[in-house]
């Protein structure tokens, strides 16, 4: 919603989904195909081209977990499986590109409902195999911003001192305790190190590029490349050589995103630090209710908690899937309707239930999401926000019926004004100094303010503020419909008014919505 919002505002944006696929997790999943799944890298590859692999790997990724508490030892096996990856020969480098490769493309899949799209899927593997680690690690030693520890329980790795504004403690009895380890003493690099890495190839400063090639097409022929380590297409798009960086990572990330920041400052690159934007956001949890409505079982403790948290390793979580709440309450409402039809609706509504319940919170807000709560048409919700829509709509339907020319006027018209022909200035007097003339004033404002919102959403960094806009207008329009009885009223003046206001309401929730990823369905 955030790169909208920048779209919008007409600056050029590249949307860019790091894929980590030289990381624990995908070294824990390859651990449970070899050792728990006794499965060769031929098997995998015949599993992954099965529906719903992400699934059976998400299941299996806390079965890894459980056995490291049952059998500690089998965790020893995790550092030789990192190495063998980052490495990136043989049979266990195999498999990890195998269940990297297919998890990347049903995420592209999940997220093509949510109606998001990519650039650039920059591969951390490359980053290691086309030495761009090698040369910020150079670099990095020339400059002294990294020395290898020679005693203390980080002996043999490389690290980097953090000062007290970068997030370290300056505890001068504990050298170890203001070190960020870069280098691990096995040899092997923290993401951390790997992410200044890809820092400053964002900006243009490693002197050395990625190989790209076509990876995905998005439904809107949108094309998605990826990086290699060699056979690069010759038409790739120039990628990267930003201006502004924003990593969008969620807050618990803060302190490592500041070793990032003090990697490029060490290097002189004052500039690049200053323009590189910590996007944080606060985690999403599930209530209680929600937890045990998709049947997880729940400690005591966590049943009186606000919130439990999700978890990856423990298997708790939502899949994007889910929308048969938004069904229900579609076949509910239209019984008559095609079945692809009410399909059509309950994905557009449990999209923008979603996407809406996830951007009204300010970023430093913990999120506790409930399916009844987001999909309620009731309230500060995405399904209010698209009835409002709706109602609109079905008054240009109904009014159709009444007279084709006056609909056909409004939608040939580039202008919000095309009813206010009929309405002379002095009936526009009478209109907006009635009673309620001061109401319909204050929509009218409403209505007029999008641009401003999104200036201030831009500058706070902030969706959140064009959430609460699309609901104010919606609550505005909602009050305005119950009030004015539109399609009935006598009077041909005010009917052409009310009618202006409703196509000018309708037109800037929609672009107000559609800023958020949010669709308005015909019906509801």
């Amino acid at each position: 919603s955030f790169v909208r919002l920048l779209r919008h505002a007409g600056r050029r944006v590249e949307v860019q989904n790091y894929i980590d696929n030289t990381g624990v997790q995908v070294a824990d999943v390859a651990l449970g195909f070899l050792h728990l799944e006794k499965k060769s890298a031929a098997e995998v590859r015949a599993l992954a081209a099965q529906p719903r692999f992400d699934y059976f790997c998400w299941d299996l990724y806390a079965r890894v977990t459980q056995s490291f508490e049952t059998e500690p030892a089998r965790l020893a096996l995790r550092g030789d499986t990192l190495k063998a990856i980052e490495e990136g020969h043989g049979a266990v480098a195999e498999l990890a590109e195998i269940i990297s490769t297919t998890i990347v493309r049903c995420h592209l899949r999940t997220m093509e409902r949510l109606g998001i799209e990519y650039d650039l899927l920059p591969r951390e593997s490359e980053i290691l195999h086309l030495k761009f680690w090698d040369d910020a690690f150079q670099q990095l030693k020339e400059r002294g911003a990294i020395r290898l520890a020679t005693s203390g329980k980080n002996a043999g790795c490389w690290v980097m001192q953090m000062s007290d504004a970068e997030g370290g403690t300056q505890n001068e009895g504990d050298e170890d305790a203001d070190s960020k380890i870069i280098v691990r003493s096995n040899g092997t690099v923290t993401y951390v190190g790997k992410d200044i890495a890809y820092q400053l190839w964002k900006f243009g400063l490693l002197g050395r590029d990625f190989h790209y090639s076509r990876f995905h097409t998005h439904p809107s022929g949108h094309t998605v490349w990826i990086t290699r380590a060699d056979d690069g297409e010759a038409d790739a798009p120039p990628l990267g050589h930003a201006a502004q960086v924003y990593n969008v990572i969620d807050s618990r990330q803060a302190y490592l995103q500041n070793v990032v920041v003090a990697g490029l400052r060490a290097l002189g690159f004052d500039s690049q630090a200053d323009r590189s934007m910590h996007f944080s956001y606060e985690i999403v949890a599930l209530t209680p209710r929600c937890a045990k409505e998709m049947g997880y079982e729940l400690s005591p403790e966590d049943a009186q908690r606000s919130f439990v948290e999700v978890s990856g390793r423990r298997g708790l979580g939502v899949k994007a899937d889910e929308e048969a709440a938004a069904r229900a309450e579609v076949d509910s409402r239209h019984p008559q309707t095609p079945e692809i039809e009410r399909a059509a609706i309950a994905h557009i509504i449990a999209i923008g239930a979603l996407r809406y319940f996830l951007l009204k919170y300010t970023r430093n807000t913990v999120i506790a999401f409930d399916f009844k709560d987001a999909l309620s048409f009731e309230g500060e919700t995405g399904p209010y926000c698209q009835y409002a829509i709706v109602r609109a709509r079905n008054i240009w339907r109904k009014l159709a019926e009444q007279s084709r020319q006056l609909v056909e006027k409004a939608d040939s018209s580039g202008s919000d004004s095309a009813f206010f022909d009929s309405c002379s200035p002095e009936s526009l007097k009478v209109f907006l100094a009635a009673p309620e003339g001061d109401e319909l004033w204050e929509m009218l404002l409403l209505a007029g303010s999008l641009g401003a919102q999104v200036e201030a959403a831009l500058a706070a960094q902030e969706p959140a503020f064009v959430a609460k806009y699309a609901f104010q207008l919606a609550q505005a329009f909602n009050n305005f419909y119950h009030k004015h009885h539109i399609l009935s009223e006598e009077d041909p003046a005010r009917k052409a008014f009310l009618l202006t206001l409703t196509k000018l309401v309708e037109r800037q929730l929609v672009l107000a919505l559609d800023l958020l990823g949010i669709e308005g369905p015909e019906k509801m």
